[in-house]
């Protein structure tokens, strides 16, 4: 149950990155209903996630003496680079559905919105591990 409510926050932060950073867009065609477009945004959190999960640990363990050098303002750059990526995965998916973000830097800044609204919402879903204990 909880990773179901931090794939909707994940969306949340997607859709919100959306509204509010010109050159994120979220594509959907016209007509498409209410529905559609939430399934498309929980589509999109799904491959975040999963590009989370399996790509960014490897390049953050790749790029430790940049992440260490820079103070973990790499992290950024990091976090920009799987936004492109779950863009450019979603595009090869599907051509009427997807991310689309228009370059680096409104990647940095859709990846800030995301990062931010993750933290601030996360804190408010109770973690298993700690759960557990």
């Amino acid at each position: 149950m909880v990773h179901l409510v931090r794939l909707a926050i994940t969306a949340f932060a997607i859709w919100l990155a959306a509204q509010w950073v010109n050159g994120i867009d979220i594509k959907v065609p016209e007509d498409a209903e209410t529905i559609q477009k939430i399934a498309v945004v929980v589509g999109i959190a799904i491959v975040f996630t999963i590009v989370n999960a399996l790509v960014k640990p490897i390049v953050q363990l790749l790029s430790l003496p940049l992440v260490i050098l820079t103070l973990g303002l790499f992290l950024l750059v990091i976090n920009a680079l799987m936004l492109l990526l779950t863009a450019s995965i979603t595009d090869a998916i599907g051509r009427d559905y997807g991310l689309d973000v228009d370059g680096f830097w409104t990647a940095v800044w859709g990846a800030i919105i995301i990062a931010l609204v993750n933290w601030v919402l996360g804190v408010l879903v109770p973690d298993e591990d700690r759960r557990s204990r």
